[in-house]
């Protein structure tokens, strides 16, 4: 997938139950993106949960979009607790995380960017999906 030139790089934070289909995750990344006037072409990498390592749904969705998939462990996740737009204790609960699609998101773009990310949307809900960008402005544009 091409990148555009001097766009600033997109990161996804992604949540979901077992079994949710590449085809809804996509869904919602498109609509998400289409909703804020994002190109599908900034993104430049998928992140999620450690714990979901083995999700079909995620795996497919990340080799249809040709971007790499990273996975952290909630250990790794714990430092963005603070700059969360929301705390989930079901999420905490479930996961040792407040916020997978948040923390995921802006765990990849510093990880990539070696810089400060801030969040670019916010977490978006939808059935058992969450959905997160993020971006270190001073990066890639």
């Amino acid at each position: 997938m091409p990148f555009p030139p001097g766009a600033t790089p997109l990161f996804a934070g992604l949540g979901c139950r077992r079994g949710s289909p590449a085809d809804n995750l996509a869904g919602l990344l498109r609509r998400t993106l289409q909703a804020h006037d994002l190109p599908l072409e900034a993104l430049a990498g998928l992140a999620s949960i450690d714990l979901k390592y083995d999700e079909p749904g995620l795996l497919q969705l990340a080799a249809h979009l040709d971007l790499p998939l990273t996975f952290f462990s909630a250990a790794q996740l714990a430092p963005f607790a603070t700059r969360l737009s929301h705390r989930s204790p079901v999420a905490f609960r479930h996961s040792g995380c407040h916020g997978v699609a948040e923390s995921c998101a802006l765990a990849l773009a510093e990880q990539v960017s070696g810089q400060p990310a801030q969040l670019r949307v916010t977490r978006i809900v939808h059935d058992d999906m969450t959905l997160a960008l993020a971006w270190a402005p001073s990066f890639g544009g």
